[in-house]
């Protein structure tokens, strides 16, 4: 019986929790703060890498080599 009032507990403070991390997040949008890892290319830079990919004159090593990024961030 006291294993249900346990496990009733833990439930009770990971909701409160979880609510104070959601709350947290949301003050944190509003002072404009986005969270995360920072973004390696730019909007143009992702562009220009997408036309330079379907051009297939370019090899998959120089495209990476020239924004110095790895195959597993090109595709």
């Amino acid at each position: 019986m006291n294993d249900h009032i346990f496990a009733a507990i833990a439930e009770f403070e990971k909701d409160i929790i979880k609510e104070r991390t959601l709350a947290g997040l949301g003050a944190a949008r509003s002072r404009g703060r986005l969270g995360g890892r920072p973004k390696k290319l730019s909007e143009p830079e992702l562009l220009m890498m997408r036309r330079l990919y379907a051009d297939k004159s370019n090899s998959i090593e120089e495209i990476c080599k020239m924004f110095k990024i790895s195959r597993s961030l090109l595709f």
